[in-house]
């Protein structure tokens, strides 16, 4: 009888998770946001260096929690992958979390936006191939609006997808991603801090 029970509560508990998971997720909100093809045209900007990856994670500047994971990717154009990201900046357009344009002045405000008195930002740049960056654009234009909390695991997603990029963990931690991200062969870091609260 007490293992009938059992098997009762393990089914409702799992038809309740069933339930209560899509509802979470509806909540968050994923929103879709598409840039008309002639804006995003006339933003494309190639940067004429290497190609590179470079990995932006903001940390917590007194616990080390991770705060927000996005992408920065310089293949035939440069794009920030920004899921979930709130960056806004005129003159930059988006569709579904990737941002065009990304001049060496939109990646400084981009990094600004993000540094705070209580908060760093992490960059860790890897150079890559041509292939291989423009893998990882082509899979962040794939990937679709992320919600809250997802970006993390829509980077470490996108990333994954990409030969090179295997070992990667699929994880929610911006942190775990960096860490990980930070023990592939050839990576530099670099942290920008600042004072102001704003």
């Amino acid at each position: 009888m007490r293992f009938a029970m059992r098997q009762i509560g393990r089914q409702m508990g799992r038809l309740l998770l069933c339930l209560v998971v899509p509802l979470l997720l509806a909540a968050c909100g994923a929103q879709s946001v598409w840039a008309p093809d002639a804006e995003v045209n006339k933003a494309i900007y190639r940067s004429g260096n290497p190609p590179s990856v470079t990995l932006i994670t903001v940390i917590e500047t007194n616990t080390g929690e991770g705060g927000h994971s996005a992408l920065m990717i310089d293949g035939s154009q440069r794009v920030i992958f920004d899921p979930a990201g709130s960056w806004y900046y005129p003159g930059v357009p988006e569709r579904n979390d990737v941002d065009y344009g990304i001049t060496d002045r939109m990646h400084r405000f981009y990094v600004e936006y993000h540094a705070r008195d209580v908060w760093f930002v992490r960059e860790q740049k890897l150079p890559v191939t041509l292939a291989q960056a423009d893998a990882l654009i082509a899979a962040a234009e794939a990937n679709g609006p992320s919600p809250k909390m997802f970006c993390a695991r829509s980077v470490s997603g996108v990333l994954h997808q990409v030969p090179g990029f295997e070992s990667l963990p699929r994880t929610f931690f911006p942190v775990s991603l960096s860490d990980a991200f930070g023990r592939l062969p050839g990576v530099v870091s670099q942290d920008h801090y600042t004072t102001d609260a704003d």
